[in-house]
């Protein structure tokens, strides 16, 4: 089935949901009593999405601390030590940095099934497709540390081989639980266009372009191992309403593109200027969905629908229009603690989102 109004998975839950989550973690509140929360949560956030009218919905990833939860949150190995400060933007170009507050020390080992719970849940509660987001296994680039990692994994692709197994149980077993649509977020691929960020790969011990020619590799025998229908997420960051990297994806198409043979749909970040031209496009099979990230998680400014038709026009000069869809660039709360000033424009948002794909595609 064909999503014109596609989701890129994180969502803003309720403060109800991250205040319950402190208590139980502070032994304030049982488990019991913090799972129907976390359950109602869900509930309301799959409504939302219902009502906002987009094709396929999530979970938002609300029983995550992170997007990579499948990875930090489910997996043994990781502990509160700092990885290496990587540098960042803010909303108007201004520098920051971004800490991950831990690092993997110890073999990775999957603990729990955290996909089984997010897939069997929220299939139960809606009568659109689910789909199941999960990190690439080379997002765990952010959680390595020389300082802290090199006794576990003194090569980081090691470690990487390591997610990709723990991936592939989970892949396996979504899939045998009926799960037909699964995404894998891989913004680390597409911040090595920027060369600020090439330098800091090379200052903590990671090739760039080895990230991207393994990792890919890695992401690709992932695809194959399912029937479900496989999606590739990349973007550049979206933390602080702002971004991690610059550029357009030229540098990358050919390596990522046209090596990703066993997606059948690749999720893009193109809601400004920074996202560059749709160029690149045409370096994808014909037969392959582009969703474009025309609607920004990062501005309240909803982007007028003229506008939105206007720029599927122009990608579809670079690929075939029926081969088009839309979504946000990126998802509202890739952390624990999201901005809640989302919270007012999200619903509208994804409303944009699928007016104007069902207006271009009736």
């Amino acid at each position: 089935m064909r999503h014109r109004a596609d989701v890129v998975g994180s969502l803003l839950g309720p403060a109800e949901l991250h205040e319950a989550r402190l208590a139980h973690a502070a032994g304030s509140m049982s488990a019991a009593e913090y799972k129907r929360v976390e359950d109602r949560a869900v509930d309301e956030i799959i409504a939302m999405q219902e009502q906002a009218g987009v094709d396929i919905v999530t979970d938002g990833e609300l029983r995550r601390t992170h997007f990579a939860g499948p990875l930090i949150d489910a997996c043994d190995g990781l502990e509160d030590k700092p990885a290496p400060e990587r540098p960042y933007y803010g909303p108007d170009g201004e520098p920051l940095v971004n800490t991950t507050p831990r690092s993997v020390t110890s073999p990775l080992r999957l603990r729990r099934g955290l996909v089984t719970e997010e897939f069997t849940y929220a299939r139960a509660r809606t009568r659109k497709p689910v789909k199941m987001t999960l990190p690439a296994p080379t997002n765990l680039v952010h959680f390595w540390s020389p300082e802290h990692s090199r006794e576990a994994y003194p090569d980081p692709f090691a470690l990487f081989a390591d997610a990709t197994e723990v991936l592939r149980v989970q892949i396996a077993e979504l899939t045998r639980l009926g799960c037909t649509d699964i995404q894998l977020d891989a913004p680390e691929l597409a911040t090595v266009i920027d060369e600020t960020q090439r330098r800091h790969y090379a200052q903590v011990g990671v090739d760039p372009d080895r990230l991207v020619e393994e990792g890919i590799e890695m992401l690709d025998e992932l695809a194959a191992s399912t029937d479900a229908r496989m999606s590739l997420h990349l973007c550049k960051g979206s933390k602080y309403r702002g971004w991690a990297a610059s550029g357009g994806y030229d540098a990358i198409a050919g390596r990522v593109f046209r090596r990703a043979t066993n997606f059948d749909a690749f999720l893009l970040e193109y809601d400004d200027e920074r996202s560059g031209s749709f160029e690149p496009l045409a370096a994808l099979p014909d037969d392959k969905i582009v969703v474009l990230g025309l609607i920004s998680t990062r501005r309240a400014e909803i982007e007028p629908l003229e506008l939105v038709r206007e720029r599927v026009e122009e990608a579809a000069r670079y690929h075939p229009r029926e081969q088009l869809a839309i979504s946000t660039q990126c998802g509202f709360a890739s952390g624990l603690v999201g901005d809640a000033e989302k919270l007012s424009f999200q619903r509208a948002k994804l409303e944009r989102v699928a007016e104007a794909a069902h207006s271009l595609w009736r």
